[in-house]
């Protein structure tokens, strides 16, 4: 007996040894993903003799299975240990029980999850089921996790009693503004609850829908006063003001003008100084014009004076501009007046004027679909000038850097390397996978998405990053891939343009994966079959409602085109020879094989031509019929650049361009 503490004590020390053994030998393995076969996984889940990495194998697996039954059996003794995988695993059984209608299993787990962790992003479930009938473990939801997808379910809920109801929308106007029914709870709130609001109340629920977009909303939240209403609150009701009838947009620019000067400082100071100067009234450059001294003479401000001048004195003009790009070369109000000079330059064939503006910013400070941009139009100068070697070598580079997109497709067709394939058939090259590494440089969110748990992945990075918005190219392809992966395209397309835009030439790892993450394949087989009955190529179906609708099957457009392709009802109606119903326009399946019928259509009508074609399924084929001129057959680009409708213009650009890389599958050159 005397022997026995020392035998448990070696034990307990050899027990401790073989599991520290057994993680040092599972980071020597292979790591285990999605991409992992289930027959694998199925068989290291029961054999292999590694703890962790059967429990790794049993969230793969459950995560592949539908079955709530199904997901406990895997799950089963997988709780173990102070690993944070331990607390996902107690979540997703948890709910998982509930699916299966054993509340009392559920209501355990959630106990025992909130126990043992309390501070892990996945213990905000635990409290958000838990607090069903017990208020105080919503409140502690709301103050630990606030930013949590749970906090701000637990808010929408709150109630029935108006102070509980209040308190909620005041923290959905903080935290999540945008989390499904928080618009009618703020604007319920604001209606209901008004007289016992004070201004700061007021401010914030009044923020909160001007973030969604609603000025009237947020003014009748006001009321008479501003006085609660913060910078980043005022720069938000302006860019809502800025969206509505001239009697609002004026309101927005004295808004933003008192901004500027009251806080000229500010973070927000900038952003209103560039929205004002991106108005064309009258009023406006009143505005800028009464800005502080610092803000008198800088880019944004600047730039709008050069483009009001220019008509009067183009030659003055260049001189300003060309002084302006040199001496603030990287800021986006730079770049916006150089390509709108250049493509007036361009347009009138003064070759000399456009290549001195282009020059004015060496590519290499340009983020990639702008180097593209500016390669392109310095190889079509030179080739007018005569300088045909150095029009290729310029064209060949840009291949080479910029292979992908609409202009790595226009130097390609000018060097004769290849053009789109409209015929039927799949283009898209073989090998395309849907998993990648998440490549955070957290390991927790790289784990998590390594284990194909994107919705706890996608929480764990809402939950920290709270109300600040991602910043720089890293955070914005980060944010846009976890969106992603929980099915939010809409949003997620929206980031990852914008983390294009803040690259710069030194990112290449960042730079391929925003190209591939810019175009997956999504409803892939919806597109085929629907391309197959079309005689179309797929790729050009997937780059159409790309840009039509992000991917999206439910979003509605301003004038009522639903879907994937954005389709109008009556020209839905016009193609099925019946009217069709919403049921239909929200399916993809349903929805794709009526927008390629329509998209063949236009492709016949002007005989195969995808810049007509893909024009008029933007802008109607009989606005189109009154582009056509010789300029289309020799020098397309050019064309493009006359359409005298900007969204139809940038529309070409964008879904060609998309078409091009879905087709090539080519990655940027870096």
């Amino acid at each position: 007996m005397a022997r026995l503490p020392l035998l448990l004590s070696l034990s307990c020390l050899g027990t401790a040894l073989a599991l520290v053994g057994g993680r040092a030998l599972l980071a020597r393995q292979p790591a285990l993903t999605p991409a992992t076969a289930t027959d694998r996984l199925e068989w290291l889940q029961h054999w292999d003799a590694d703890p962790w990495r059967r429990r790794e194998a049993s969230l793969l697996l459950a995560a592949r299975s539908k079955e709530p039954r199904e997901q406990r059996q895997w799950l089963r003794g997988q709780g173990w240990g102070p690993d944070p995988l331990a607390a996902l695993v107690l979540k997703q059984d948890a709910l998982a029980a509930a699916a299966l209608g054993r509340p009392e299993t559920s209501l355990a787990l959630w106990r025992q999850l909130q126990r043992r962790f309390p501070g892990d992003p996945a213990s905000a479930d635990a409290l958000y089921a838990l607090g069903a009938d017990k208020p105080g473990k919503r409140g502690q939801l709301l103050q630990r996790f606030p930013a949590h997808p749970a906090a701000l379910a637990a808010a929408l809920a709150a109630g029935p009693e108006a102070a509980e109801r209040r308190r909620g929308a005041l923290h959905l106007a903080r935290w999540g503004a945008r989390w499904p029914g928080a618009e009618a709870r703020l604007r319920q709130v604001c209606r209901e609850d008004g007289p016992d609001l004070s201004p700061q109340q007021r401010g914030q629920l009044a923020e909160g829908l001007a973030e969604l977009g609603d000025a009237e909303g947020a003014l009748r939240c006001l009321g008479s006063t501003r006085n609660g209403l913060g910078a980043s609150g005022r720069l938000s009701l302006g860019r809502a003001l800025l969206a509505g009838d001239s009697q609002q947009q004026r309101q927005a620019e004295q808004l933003l003008l008192d901004l500027v000067r009251s806080a000229p400082t500010a973070p927000e100071a900038e952003a209103a100084v560039r929205l004002l100067a991106q108005q064309g009234s009258p009023a406006a450059a009143a505005a800028l014009a009464r800005l502080p001294p610092r803000w008198r003479d800088s880019a944004p401000v600047l730039a709008r004076r050069i483009l009001e001048a220019q008509p009067t004195d183009t030659a003055a003009t260049d001189a300003a501009a060309l002084d302006l790009l040199r001496r603030w070369p990287l800021d986006p109000a730079s770049r916006t007046l150089q390509w709108d000079l250049v493509r007036e330059r361009l347009l009138a064939g003064r070759w000399s004027a456009a290549m001195a503006l282009l020059e004015a910013i060496p590519t290499d400070q340009l983020p990639p679909p702008l180097a593209a941009r500016q390669s392109f139009w310095i190889g079509f100068i030179q080739q007018q000038l005569g300088e045909g070697a150095a029009a290729r070598a310029t064209w060949e580079a840009l291949r080479r850097r910029h292979p992908g997109g609409y202009y790595g497709w226009r130097a390609a067709v000018r060097l004769g390397q290849g053009d789109l394939q409209l015929d039927a058939g799949p283009h898209t090259p073989a090998g395309r996978t849907d998993w990648r590494p998440l490549a955070s440089g957290d390991a927790t969110l790289d784990r998590l998405w390594r284990l194909d748990q994107r919705t706890e992945a996608w929480e764990t990075w809402r939950h920290r990053r709270g109300r600040r918005a991602p910043e720089g190219s890293r955070e914005l392809l980060l944010e846009g891939r976890l969106r992603q992966g929980v099915g939010d395209d809409w949003t997620a397309f929206g980031l990852l343009e914008q983390a294009s835009l803040k690259l710069d030439g030194n990112q290449c790892a960042l730079e391929r994966e925003l190209e591939r993450s810019l175009h997956p394949l999504r409803f892939e087989a919806a597109f085929r079959a629907a391309a197959t009955q079309a005689g179309l190529p797929m790729e050009l179906l997937l780059g159409v409602a790309k840009q039509e609708s992000r991917f999206t099957p439910a979003v509605r457009s301003p004038v009522g085109a639903t879907g994937l392709m954005q389709l109008m009802p009556e020209t839905a109606a016009e193609l099925a020879g019946e009217p069709v119903t919403e049921q239909v326009l929200e399916d993809p399946a349903g929805n794709a094989s009526l927008g390629a019928r329509y998209l063949a259509q236009m492709l016949r009508q002007w005989d195969g031509d995808p810049l007509l074609a893909v024009a008029s399924y933007n802008a109607g084929p009989g606005a189109v019929a009154g582009w056509v001129g010789p300029r289309l057959r020799s020098d397309p680009e050019l064309w493009v650049e006359a359409i005298p409708y900007p969204e139809t213009r940038l529309y070409v650009k964008k879904v060609l361009g998309n078409v091009w890389s879905y087709q090539q599958g080519s990655e940027p050159g870096c």
